[in-house]
């Protein structure tokens, strides 16, 4: 919980996330709550809640409230292969230079005739910005925070002039929305305005009569559109359209519903319409109340959150979390062993919320950011960082959170088996350290990008899959052809090694073994 996160220790940022969340306020007790005294000032304070689809970070604010959300087919780009054309013609000369002790000429020939075109994959794109304004809430009191692992419930709490106001936001997968409830303890006490903006800059924001309002955008001018919709409904006083947001004026209680949608309709078909897809979501929503959207939520994310229990006990600890940690630090983990129950539980959720049925995998941040430039684009690195964050899916008892990493696998036999033939005039399907939206297969970005082994490591997951389920159709249909087409890359791709007459693979680095700064090809690196 203390670590300094790097890439080659950490899954990305989807593990800093955890180990920085963490490092904030959580209640002590039987239930799993991160809880907070303050709303958060930066993105990584704030709270996730996901559906898989759709992410948000909730910052808690009182006066202003923020919610960034994310969208999980959200990706720069557009269908496209990435091998450089005429790339498999450098592949002899190549492996001559490698084997003859020439690797800085055999790689300065791969960089130039061999690497991929472009040379760099596209990165995952943060949707858009939910923001609330309630005037007269600067000044609050008995203000709390919090996020309820066992409901995966974000709730933010506080009073004014003796009014006590609630929010709670979820992200629910059996309806695929986003949804925020506002209550008073008082009758026509919730007034606010709300309004939907991106950092993207060439969105629109449009109102859709008196309760919704829609923010569509394109990413560039030939890649993924993509839409959003937000509707209010009041118990009690009213909702109008005021330009480019809506006010609430004199409610009870209000249901905030955000739908977001993009034109992805596969890694080589883009085209969808959001806006019929967003407006589709909404009118299946309006056959539901708040109540039901609730408990289908609860019943969905319960069923797999409470597979698990992990019961470390010790000295009660309620208090805020950054003084646990500082107790930790001065007297160990033994005097707050409910700290790593709870972190071991956080880490569960989030795979909850960033990889169900149907959606995309967990990339290196789950399904949340805000930068349109994230670390490593946010992408999958195949050369540990994806891998990672699937670990606890069949240990942790969530093997349904396993599918869309399937899914990809099942799109990278496509991809990668034209990379096979057009790369090195092999069998089978092959993918490197890193790929995208695009399923990517090609080698990328340097020296370090011929990296040959991502799909044979991608396929012990389907074997784990087989381990703890038994399931023998999986195994069958799924699994087996993709473990065997992988295994067939290798039969056509591993070569003689002169000096020891080995099969090896070449081209090929070691990205843990390579000299710092200077990349170099090996024959048969480990």
């Amino acid at each position: 919980m203390g670590l300094i996160p790097t890439k080659g220790m950490l899954a990305g940022r989807l593990t800093c996330l955890v180990a920085s969340l963490v490092t904030f306020s959580v209640a002590h007790g039987a239930d799993l709550k991160l809880w907070y005294r303050q709303p958060a000032r930066t993105w990584t304070e704030a709270l996730p809640v996901g559906n898989g689809h759709l992410g948000a970070m909730v910052f808690g604010g009182t006066a202003t409230e923020r919610i960034q959300f994310n969208e999980d087919t959200l990706w720069k780009g557009k269908p496209h292969d990435y091998v450089r054309a005429g790339a498999g013609e450098h592949l002899a000369e190549i492996r001559r230079l490698v084997f003859t002790g020439q690797a800085e000429a055999a790689g300065k020939l791969a960089r130039e005739k061999a690497i991929s075109d472009p040379v760099r994959q596209m990165p995952y794109q943060p949707f858009g910005d939910l923001r609330l304004e309630f005037p007269g809430h600067e000044n609050v009191a008995e203000y709390r925070r919090e996020l309820d692992l066992e409901t995966a419930i974000a709730r933010t709490s506080y009073q004014v002039e003796g009014v006590e106001y609630q929010r709670e936001v979820f992200a629910s997968y059996p309806d695929r929305v986003l949804v925020v409830r506002l209550t008073a303890s008082q009758p026509g006490r919730i007034q606010f305005s709300l309004r939907l903006d991106s950092p993207h800059t060439n969105t629109q924001t449009r109102a859709l009569g008196p309760d919704t309002l829609a923010l569509a955008g394109q990413l560039g001018t030939d890649g993924l559109k993509f839409e959003a919709r937000v509707r209010v409904l009041t118990t009690g006083g009213a909702c109008v359209s005021r330009q480019d947001r809506l006010a609430v004026e004199k409610a009870d209680a209000v249901t905030v519903a955000l739908v977001a949608r993009t034109s992805f309709r596969n890694f080589e078909d883009i085209r969808g319409d959001p806006a019929a897809r967003c407006a589709s979501d909404l009118k299946r929503l309006a056959r539901k109340d708040y109540a039901g959207l609730r408990a289908a939520h609860l019943a969905d994310h319960q069923r797999l959150m409470r597979r698990v229990q992990l019961e470390l006990s010790g000295p009660s600890a309620g208090m805020p979390v950054d003084e646990r940690l500082a107790r930790v630090k001065q007297e160990g983990l033994a005097s707050d062993p409910h700290l790593a129950a709870l972190h071991f539980q956080y880490g569960r959720y989030l795979l909850i919320a960033s990889s169900r049925p149907g959606s995309q995998p967990a990339n290196l941040q789950g399904v949340w950011n805000e930068e349109l430039n994230p670390p490593w684009e946010s992408k999958y690195t195949l050369n540990i960082n994806c891998e990672m964050n699937y670990w606890p899916a069949e240990v942790c008892n969530l093997s349904e959170c396993h599918e869309p990493l399937f899914d990809l696998i099942d799109d990278l036999t496509i991809s990668g088996a034209r990379a096979a033939k057009k790369q090195y005039g092999a069998r089978g399907w092959v993918v490197h350290h890193n790929t995208d939206l695009w399923r990517g297969a090609a080698p990328i970005n340097n020296i370090d990008g011929f990296w040959p082994t991502g799909g044979a490591w991608l396929c012990h997951h389907l074997w784990e899959h087989y381990l703890f389920t038994g399931d023998r159709d999986f195994l069958r249909k799924r699994a087996y052809p993709a473990m065997k087409s992988a295994a067939l890359f290798f039969v056509d791709f591993l070569v003689p090694d002169p000096a020891t007459g080995y099969l090896v693979t070449c081209p090929s680095h070691s990205p843990e073994q390579a000299p710092p700064g200077r990349p170099l090809f090996a024959p048969g690196p480990t």
